[in-house]
Formats: C-alpha cells, sequence, structure tokens
C-alpha cells in the first residue's frame, strides 16, 4: 500500500494562496492610485469610453490655456487702448482751454500736453505681451512705429514731420497772400486770382457776394482765355459808389477742408474802422481803397488760418501712404509727390495688409469657433488721433509775429474739433468694442467648456474610479483570509506518519 505525501495537496493551496496575494496587491494599488487599473486593458469594455473621455479632457485643457492667453493679450492691448484714448482727450481739453503764452521754444502749455501725449501714444502703439507686437497686425516681431523723435524730426535724409510742415507753408504762402494775386484790371474793379491753375496750396476761390445795388460779381472761375487760365472772382463797382453800410464777401477755401469769408464793409466813417473800407470821392477811389483793404485781410488770413489749415494738412499728407510732400521740381510748386523711403519716414513700420486688422490675428477657441483680436498701429482711429496731436506738438510760433495769437488760436480750434469724435468715423470706442466682442465670445466658450469639462471628468471617473470604502473592506477580507491560508497550510506541512504510528 502507496501512503501519498501532502506535498500534492499542499501545491494547490500554494496556488490559491498566490492567488489571493495577487488580488490583494491590485487592490492595494486600487487604493494608492485611485484608479481601478492603471492600463485600458483594465477597464475591459469601457476602455474605448475612457480614451475618448480623456481626449475631450484633453481638448478642452488646450482650449482653456488658448483662452488664457487671448485674454493675456487682450487685456495689454485693451490697456493701450485706454491709454491712448485718454491721451486724446487731455490734449483736446488742453487745446480747448490752453493760453497763448509762449515758452522759449515758440510754443504753448497746451502743446507740451501734445508732445508728452504723443511719446506716450507711439509707446502704447509699441506695446508688446509675450515677445509680440499688438499693433503690428501679422508682423507680430516688429514694433509698429518709428519712434516719436525720428517721426518729428526725421533721421538723416529722411524727412520728418517738422520738415514737411515748413516746407508746406512755403508752398501755401503763409507768409505772403496765400497764393492769391489781388488786382485792379479796370479803374472799378478789384479781381482776386489763384496763381496757378489746379495747384493744391494756398487759399482756394469758394465764392464771392455784395449787398451793394449797383455793384457786379463774378466767378469763381476760369477766365476764358488764355486756355488754362487759373480761376478768379471779381467785383465791379460800376458808376456810382457803394452805400455807407454795403457788405462785400469773399469766401475762400483752406488746405484742410474749411473756409474762411472776409467781409469788407462800405463806410463813411474817417478813419475806417477794421473790417471795412473807406468810401471814396468816386467808384475809382473806392475801389482802390476796397483793394487795399483786401489786401490786407488776404495776408491776415493767410498769416493766421492759413498756417495752422498748412499745418493740419502737412500732418495729414505725413501719416498718409504712401506720404505726400511738396513737389519742389517747380517754382512756386504746384504738386505733391509721393514720399520715398531714401527721403521720407515711413511712420508705420508693422505689416501693411488691405484686409481688416481684425483678421491679422484669429485663434480657435472651441470646435468650429475662433476670434479675431489682431490689431494695426495705421487704422483709421489711431491716425486721426496721431497725425493732430503730432502736429500740435511739431508746430512752433514766433512770438514776435503780430499774427502769433491769431495762428495758435486757428491752431487750437482745429485741434479741438480733428480730436472730437466725428459720426461715421472710427474711434478708439471702436476698437474697444471689436475686443470686448472677442472676450465676450471667450468668456461664454470657456463657461461652456468647463461645464462639459465637469461631465466627462465625472463619467471618466465613474469608469476608472474605485470606491475606497469598498477596496478597504475587500483588502481587510482578503487579508483575513490570507492569514487563515497561511495557518493552514503551515499546519499541513507539518504532518507526518509518524505522528500516527503506534510508540513501540
Amino acid at each position: 500500500m502507496t501512503i501519498d505525501g501532502v506535498s500534492g495537496r499542499t501545491a494547490y493551496i500554494a496556488s490559491s494562496l498566490s492567488g489571493l496575494k495577487s488580488q490583494l496587491e491590485t487592490l492595494t494599488e486600487q487604493l494608492s492610485s485611485g484608479k481601478k487599473s492603471t492600463t485600458y486593458a483594465g477597464l475591459g469594455d469601457a476602455a474605448g469610453t475612457a480614451t475618448g473621455l480623456r481626449a475631450q479632457i484633453s481638448t478642452i485643457a488646450a482650449y482653456s490655456d488658448t483662452a488664457t492667453i487671448l485674454n493675456t493679450r487682450i487685456n495689454v492691448a485693451n490697456l493701450s487702448l485706454q491709454g491712448i484714448s485718454n491721451a486724446g482727450k487731455e490734449v483736446k481739453a488742453a487745446a480747448a482751454g490752453a493760453t497763448l503764452t509762449l515758452d522759449n521754444t515758440g510754443k504753448t502749455a497746451g502743446q507740451a500736453t501734445a508732445m508728452a501725449s504723443f511719446t506716450q501714444m507711439i509707446a502704447l502703439l509699441n506695446t508688446e505681451a509675450g515677445g509680440r507686437y499688438l499693433f503690428s497686425g501679422r508682423a507680430t516681431d516688429t514694433p509698429a512705429t518709428q519712434s516719436a523723435d525720428v517721426i518729428l524730426n526725421g533721421s538723416g535724409a529722411q524727412a520728418g514731420l517738422k520738415q514737411l510742415i515748413d516746407e508746406r507753408a512755403q508752398a501755401d504762402g503763409t507768409s505772403g497772400l496765400g497764393r492769391l494775386v489781388i488786382t485792379s484790371p479796370s479803374p472799378t474793379a478789384v479781381t482776386v486770382a489763384e496763381d496757378a491753375a489746379g495747384s493744391p496750396f494756398g487759399l482756394k476761390l469758394s465764392a464771392i457776394t455784395t449787398t451793394s445795388s449797383g455793384a457786379t460779381v463774378s466767378g469763381p472761375a476760369a477766365p476764358a482765355s488764355p486756355p488754362g487760365a487759373a480761376p478768379e472772382m471779381s467785383v465791379d463797382l460800376g458808376s456810382t459808389n457803394p452805400s455807407n453800410g454795403d457788405k462785400f464777401r469773399f469766401t475762400f477755401n483752406l488746405p484742410d477742408g474749411t473756409s474762411e469769408t472776409i467781409e469788407l464793409t462800405a463806410s463813411s466813417t474817417t478813419p475806417a474802422p477794421a473790417g471795412s473800407f473807406a468810401i471814396g470821392t468816386d467808384p475809382t477811389a473806392t475801389a482802390g481803397n476796397l483793394n487795399a483793404a483786401l489786401t490786407t485781410a488776404v495776408g491776415k488770413l493767410a498769416n493766421t488760418s492759413l498756417v495752422a489749415a498748412s499745418a493740419i494738412t502737412a500732418s495729414d499728407n505725413f501719416f498718409g501712404s504712401p506720404p505726400q510732400r511738396v513737389d519742389t521740381s517747380s517754382n512756386p510748386p504746384v504738386a505733391l509727390r509721393d514720399g520715398t523711403a531714401a527721403d521720407t519716414v515711413t511712420w508705420y513700420t508693422g505689416e501693411n495688409g488691405s484686409d481688416p486688422a481684425r483678421g491679422t490675428a484669429v485663434a480657435g477657441i472651441d470646435q468650429s469657433i475662433s476670434v479675431q483680436y489682431g490689431a494695426r498701429a495705421n487704422e483709421d482711429a489711431f491716425v486721426n488721433q496721431l497725425k493732430s496731436i503730432a502736429v500740435y506738438a511739431a508746430v512752433s510760433t514766433d512770438a514776435s509775429n503780430p499774427n502769433a495769437n491769431g495762428q495758435l488760436t486757428a491752431l487750437n480750434s482745429r485741434i479741438v474739433d480733428n480730436l472730437a469724435v466725428h459720426p461715421g468715423a472710427q474711434s478708439i470706442q471702436d476698437i474697444q468694442s471689436d475686443f470686448a466682442g472677442a472676450q465676450a465670445a471667450i468668456k461664454t466658450a470657456t463657461t461652456r467648456q468647463t461645464q462639459t469639462g465637469a461631465i466627462a471628468q465625472s463619467m471618466l471617473d465613474s469608469i476608472q474610479g474605485i470606491n475606497d470604502n469598498e477596496v478597504v473592506t475587500k483588502i481587510l477580507a482578503l487579508q483575513t483570509n490570507l492569514q487563515a491560508s497561511y495557518q493552514m497550510t503551515s499546519s499541513l506541512y507539518q504532518l507526518s506518519l509518524l505522528k500516527y504510528l503506534p510508540v513501540g
């Protein structure tokens, strides 16, 4: 009879112990990681769902990072926009309330404010966030503008704004009669003519009227001969003197689009008061007095309002694309020409596309949803403010000039008007509204993604997560079973046949 040992049977017990130990290790790992399995294979049929949920959560996290970056850039841009807007308001207020007292540089306190504001605006337009220039369009690695000093004073052979203002002032005849010619073609007539047909410079004829019943006015129009002659307008007193109080009005257009009217009143008072001319002994003498009074009035207009209008127009030309400047190939000049990169400062140095500026920076914030947040410093809202503040800062006035106050008054009024918000024109607030719309879209998308991400995470947790209490309970049960199994196994291994044989 063969007696089997216990090793065969205890082998199966050892295998059972190994299984229990493996289960304990799995449960312990679950408790430490908080997950059912560290591999998708351990999730069984739910692995595909878990993979999809993880991808969705990862995508939402990427959109969240994008939203953070975009909000940072837009917030920085908005700070710059607010600073630019404030600069415009400060200069407008300074021009409206500035005294006409000049400092040793020929500038008023309002112009000193304009200089500081212009420098600040240029710095704000060159704002950089995270290595990206915000107002350069697609040229994100390039500053948006030249420096304030280069724009105003030029660089080397490149002329700046101040030089263009001086050139334009000479071409407009601001120290003379504004490129007008005043003559008396007949003893009783006075004629005012432009000095060249088609010239963009100087005062331009607009209208002539009179309340004198005996006088005849004509024009403005080009005379029949010679061909190509410049426009002219005239008044002929005829055979009788005007009556005391009769008015003669001459209206002129200025280069900046404004107009001025000179009104001269016939007067029998001696001496003739300001704004009038003396009625002479006959129409010939009266016409001579009218000619002299008109010449004086046009000279004053050219030395006051035209000075301001010429500077404003020069700034418009400088900040255009391309910049325009006086063509000095003829004397006197009769045309403008394009400034070149060799001889004229190009103030804007960013990307200069024809498409909307906002579209120069586009980012996806959700599936099929993107926002536009680009900007160019040469947008109308910026240019209109820059050229007004720049010209105000650039103009200098000679305190010894008897027309100095008139020049400054004319300049101040134009600056105030140009810095006002005009219906239909782009404003800084319009750009701020565009950015606000982009941030609103980002906020809406982020809120939706946060909610979606929370749901996805909850579903993923339910698939791969564990119940800590349940796992702990299983671990305790397994530990108890293991302890009992170890004791049983130990007892079995201690069995021996000798224990059952009778003693001698």
